[in-house]
């Protein structure tokens, strides 16, 4: 698997930094859910950033969530994420085509519109934390930039990107999010600016051949930059039989009951990986007894 994070500290901890690569998370994804490339890039940023923020959570069960909602014709995402490098995703509505933006990209905000990103953390405590904000863009990487500096009060620069082969395979994907601590000094504040401010865009780096650890020395190396650990990312969806099972007998008895009156197999569709589950009439009455327990 190539596809992996990095976590990395500069300034003497004033500075705090993850950058990934993602293309074959993002290419299992594509083709999972057959997205456009529009859809693609829009799933792609996400994941990308679902991966690195999740691997800033500390617990072994802790659970990310990213949700984007917009009145464009993509409609809304769904990301979720463990500490462990474990990411899914799907897109409301992968097939949407729109034309290139005015600077000949991909159009992820015009498909985006206007709308809300919303960040579920699920960090064992009796209540998630949410915090949301409004889209600035629609483009994700600037949204999660305000989302952190208003929701997280954590100036932050975030970048994301999808790079598309002609024939729609994905051709590169990563990001990186560099974040000031607090006491972080106005002369580091001010270094740190400038650098990101010569990036062109953070897929040209990954074409370019940069690895995430060399994208960080690129903006960080004067910085006394020290990457403190590498994890796998990976696309990978828990759902199992066993889960849908559970879910169908929680939706209780007269429900059930309809669907064997109908006297057909019943197919369950998972959001996150595109995986159908089948249940004959005979395992529905299994699941129907199972549910009068």
């Amino acid at each position: 698997m190539s596809d992996y994070i990095i976590r990395a500290t500069a300034a003497d901890g004033q500075i705090r930094a993850f950058a990934s690569t993602t293309k074959e998370l993002v290419e299992l994804a594509r083709s999972l859910h057959n997205t456009s490339p529009v859809a693609t890039a829009a799933l792609g940023r996400l994941l990308t950033a679902g991966g690195m923020m999740g691997s800033m959570m500390k617990g072994n069960d802790d659970l990310l969530t990213i949700k984007i909602q917009g009145d464009g014709p993509i409609e809304g995402l769904t990301v979720t994420a463990d500490s462990k490098g474990n990411v899914k995703g799907y897109v409301f509505n992968p097939s949407v085509m729109l034309p290139p933006n005015s600077k000949g990209k991909l159009d992820v905000g015009g498909a985006l519109g206007v709308g809300v990103l919303s960040v579920i953390q699920d960090i064992g405590l009796k209540e998630p934390y949410v915090g949301q904000t409004i889209l600035v863009t629609g483009e994700i990487a600037e949204d999660l930039t305000y989302y952190y500096a208003t929701s997280e009060q954590t100036p932050s620069s975030v970048a994301l990107g999808v790079l598309m082969n002609k024939d729609n395979t994905v051709r590169q994907a990563g990001g990186f999010i560099i974040q000031l601590m607090p006491g972080a000094s106005e002369e580091i504040i001010s270094g740190l600016e400038t650098k990101l401010g010569e990036i062109s865009s953070i897929t040209s780096l990954l074409d370019e051949g940069k690895t995430p650890e060399m994208i960080l020395e690129h903006i960080l190396g004067e910085f006394n930059l020290e990457i403190t650990e590498k994890m796998d990312t990976r696309f990978y969806c828990n759902c199992e039989k066993q889960r849908v099972e559970k879910a169908l007998i929680s939706i209780g008895r007269k429900e059930l009951s309809q669907m064997i009156d109908e006297g057909e197999t019943v197919e369950v569709n998972c959001h996150f990986c595109n995986k159908n589950y089948l249940f004959t009439v005979e395992e529905l009455k299994e699941l129907l007894t199972k549910a009068t327990h």
